[in-house]
C-alpha cells in the first residue's frame, strides 16, 4: 500500500520515466513481506538498458527491475535507499520521509 505522495508528484515521475530519464519517487509503503520497511523509492526509466546500467553503477542487480510496460522501475529500501538518495542529491525526499541522519 502506497501513501504520502501527491498526484502531481506521480504525474511528474511518470513523465520523466516516459522521457527516458532516471527518476526517483519515494513514498510511504507497508508490505507484510518487508517488516520494518516504511518507505520505498521507485527509480524508474523507460529505457531498460539505461536503467540496468544505472543499477550496475550503484551496485544493484538489474534482474530485480520491475519491467512494467510503461513505467519500468527498481525498488529501493533501507540503507541502500538512503545511500542512493544521498548520492543522487534527493535531499527533499530524504528529509520529507525521515531518512536524514541526526
Amino acid at each position: 500500500m502506497a501513501f504520502g505522495i501527491k498526484r502531481s508528484e506521480m504525474v511528474a515521475w511518470k513523465a520523466a520515466v516516459s522521457r527516458g530519464e532516471v527518476a526517483f519517487l519515494t513514498h510511504y509503503w507497508l508490505d507484510p513481506r518487508f517488516p520494518g520497511m516504511k518507505t520505498v523509492t521507485k527509480v524508474g526509466c523507460s529505457d531498460l538498458e539505461k536503467l540496468a546500467s544505472w543499477c550496475r553503477a550503484n551496485g544493484l542487480n538489474p534482474k530485480y527491475i520491475h519491467a512494467r510496460a510503461q513505467y519500468p522501475h527498481f525498488d529501493l529500501m533501507g540503507a541502500k535507499q538512503r545511500e542512493i538518495l544521498r548520492s543522487a542529491n534527493q535531499r527533499e525526499q530524504l528529509e520529507r520521509f525521515g531518512m536524514v541522519d541526526g
